[in-house]
C-alpha cells in the first residue's frame, strides 16, 4: 500500500535524522507515569520541542532509537483518516518484527488533526504500549475524547511561551541576583521580554522580522483553528471581533459591547455567535480569561470577566493601543506567570480592584497588585487601596505589590506590603530565591 510505504519512510527518516538543537523547559514531564501523557498550548509555544526532549532523554538512557516512534500529523504528506492509524502500527512492526512494543514509546504530535484519533490511542494504549505522549493546540477536541474514550488514562500538561527565566536560558544568560551587572543585564532582556513576549522562534529575532512571524501565527490561527476546525464562516465579523478582544487585554470584556459595535459598523453577527467567538479563541488558547472572586457560584460563572492574551509578542503585534502601556504588559505578564506556575487565579472587585486573587483549594493564599511604580501619590494610594480591600474581604494579613523596579516594606490599614521587582519575582523558585529575600 502506498501510504505504508510513505509511513515507513518517515519512520526511518526520523531514525536516520539528528535531533534538532534543544533548549531544555522547566516544566518537568514525567517518562514513565504509566499513563498517557498530554500536552496542550497555543501553536508554536514548544510542544514539539518537549517531546524531542523527552526523546533525549529516552536516548540518554540508551533507549534505542528504533524503540521510538514519532509521527508529526501536521506532515502535509499524511492524510491520514481515523481507519488508517493502524497502518501506522503496521509499518512500524514490518520495519522492525523483533522489537518488543510494550518497551516502545511512541510520540503523537498534533494527533488531534485526525478525527477520531482517540480510538486508535485507547487502543495503542490498552494492547500495545503505556509509552504514549500526545500533543495539541486546541483544548476541545482534547478534552472531550479524553474526557469519554480516554478517561483515567491520561495526565494533561498546559505548555506556554518561555517564562523570563527560560528566555534567558534561550540567550545564554545565567542571571545572578546577587550582582548588580547581572541585575542590570537582565532588566535589560525583561524590557525586550515584556514587549516581545516568549515565542521560541522569534526570541533573537529583530523587531520587524518578529512582528511579522507573530502575526502570521495569528494568521495560521485564524484559518486553520478557527475557520477549518470550527467551521466558522463570518471571516469579517470574525476579524473584528478577534481585533477587539485582543485590544481589550487585561480589561473586563463585554460581548455585548462588541457586538454593538459589530453592529454600527454595519457587520452582521448574532450574539451568541460572538460567544462561540471567545470560546474558539480559550479552545485554541489564543485568549485565557480571569474570573472574578466570588463565592457565588452563578456570579463566578456568569459575572465579570477579565481577557488576557497568551503572549505580549502577539498582543503587541496585533494591537498598536498596546505599544507604549507597560502597565498593561506587567500585569499580562504576572498573569501568564500565574498560570504558568499552574495557580487558580482569580481577580477582585468591590468598591476597590485587586489585579490578581491565588487561591489553594477554597483557601485564598494570596493577593497581588501590579503597577509599573507607586512614586505618583495617586497611583500609590489607589494600588494600596485595592489590595488592602482584598487582603481585608479574603482574610489576609500580607499581600503583594509587583512593579518594574522598585522595592520596599509598607504597612496600610494593618496589611503588611511586599513591594517587588518585576525581575525578582519572575525569577524567584519555590524553595529558593523569594520576593522577600533581595531589597534593591
Amino acid at each position: 500500500m502506498v501510504k505504508k510505504e510513505l509511513l515507513k519512510r518517515i519512520i526511518r527518516d526520523f531514525h536516520l535524522s539528528s535531533l534538532p538543537s534543544l533548549h531544555r523547559r522547566s516544566k518537568d514531564v514525567p517518562l514513565d507515569s504509566g499513563k498517557i501523557v498530554t500536552l496542550v498550548g497555543v501553536r508554536r509555544c514548544g510542544k514539539t520541542s518537549y517531546l524531542f526532549c523527552k526523546i533525549a532523554e529516552l536516548l540518554a538512557r540508551d533507549v534505542p532509537r528504533t524503540k521510538i516512534l514519532y509521527t508529526n500529523f501536521e506532515d502535509e504528506r499524511l492524510d491520514l483518516q481515523a481507519d488508517e492509524l493502524d497502518l501506522l502500527l503496521q509499518a512500524y512492526r514490518e520495519l522492525y518484527p523483533d522489537i518488543r512494543l510494550e518497551e516502545c514509546y511512541f510520540f503523537f504530535d498534533e494527533i488531534q488533526n485526525v478525527e477520531g484519533w482517540d480510538v486508535f490511542v485507547r487502543r495503542v494504549y490498552d494492547t500495545v504500549t503505556k509509552n504514549i505522549f500526545i500533543t495539541g493546540s486546541n483544548s476541545r477536541f482534547l478534552s472531550s475524547e479524553i474526557a469519554t474514550s480516554l478517561r483515567g488514562r491520561t495526565v494533561r500538561y498546559e505548555v506556554f511561551p518561555l517564562s523570563f527565566r527560560e528566555f534567558l536560558s534561550f540567550k545564554g544568560i545565567t542571571p545572578d541576583l546577587y550582582s548588580s551587572r547581572s541585575i542590570a543585564l537582565v532588566n535589560h532582556h525583561l524590557t525586550d521580554y515584556l514587549q516581545h513576549g516568549g515565542f521560541p522562534e522569534v526570541v533573537d529575532y529583530d523587531d520587524g522580522l518578529r512582528n511579522r512571524v507573530l502575526q502570521e501565527y495569528f494568521n495560521v490561527m485564524i484559518y486553520r483553528d478557527l475557520l477549518e476546525r470550527y467551521q466558522i464562516r463570518n471571516l469579517p465579523a470574525l476579524r473584528f471581533f478577534l481585533k477587539r478582544l485582543i485590544a481589550s487585554a487585561t480589561s473586563q470584556v463585554s460581548v455585548n459591547n462588541i457586538y454593538n459595535e459589530l453592529k454600527s459598523a454595519g457587520f452582521k453577527a448574532g450574539k451568541n455567535q460572538l460567544y462561540d467567538f471567545l470560546e474558539a479563541c480559550q479552545q485554541i488558547h489564543l485568549t485565557l480569561v480571569l474570573r472574578k472572586h466570588t463565592t457565588s457560584l452563578v456570579e463566578r460563572e456568569l459575572g465579570e470577566k477579565k481577557v488576557y492574551a497568551i503572549d505580549n509578542g502577539l498582543l503587541k503585534a496585533l494591537s498598536y493601543r498596546f505599544s507604549e502601556d507597560m502597565g498593561k504588559f506587567l500585569e499580562q505578564t504576572v498573569f501568564l506567570e500565574l498560570r504558568r506556575r499552574e495557580k487558580d487565579v482569580w481577580f477582585f472587585k468591590d468598591k476597590a480592584e485587586c489585579d490578581f486573587v491565588v487561591k489553594d483549594g477554597f483557601n485564598v493564599t494570596e493577593a497581588i497588585q501590579v503597577t509599573v511604580g507607586l512614586e505618583d501619590e495617586k497611583t500609590r494610594k489607589r494600588e494600596l487601596r485595592g489590595l488592602v480591600a482584598c487582603c481585608h474581604a479574603c482574610g489576609l494579613k500580607e499581600g503583594l505589590i509587583v512593579t518594574r523596579d522598585t522595592a520596599a516594606f509598607l504597612e496600610a490599614d494593618g496589611v503588611k506590603v511586599t513591594v517587588v521587582p518585576l525581575y525578582q519575582w519572575l525569577l524567584a523558585e519555590e524553595g529558593g530565591l523569594t520576593p522577600r529575600a533581595v531589597r534593591t
